[in-house]
């Protein structure tokens, strides 16, 4: 990706941050997730009071996405409000993903920085059936 393209996506996701809900942790996350067509779609995690029925900025983005028809990413932006911990993709999140694309690139915007890895950097052994 050109470095035009990776600010823009991390701008994507700063800008969807003030539309988190997350009234019990205080932690906002933004994520934007860009497709192989070009089109961004935005997310940020929804938080609930019973826990587990929260939901990560990752996926909110992926399945707008998905549900608007597409199945080929590119690469995703995820950033909080909270420079103190970094937005590092959940488990569950990273396995969503891979079952999209192994090779999506996943930026995360820390305090020292721009990570930038592959869902497979984070995830080696996801699960899958052989298709």
């Amino acid at each position: 990706m050109l470095r035009g393209e990776i600010e823009e996506l991390v701008k994507r996701a700063e800008g969807a941050l003030g539309n988190a809900y997350a009234p019990y942790s205080n932690y906002r996350v933004g994520a934007a997730i860009l497709c192989e067509d070009g089109s961004v779609y935005t997310g940020v995690n929804v938080e609930n009071s019973s826990y587990g029925l929260t939901i990560c900025a990752e996926r909110v983005a992926l399945f707008k996405a998905i549900s608007d028809g597409k199945r080929n990413f590119k690469a995703i932006a995820i950033v909080a409000d909270n420079a103190s911990v970094s937005p590092f993709p959940c488990g569950a999140c990273l396995q969503v993903l891979a079952e999209f694309s192994k090779e999506m690139l996943i930026l995360i915007r820390t305090s020292e920085g721009l990570v930038q890895k592959t869902v497979r950097d984070f995830l080696p052994y996801s699960f899958g059936f052989t298709k």
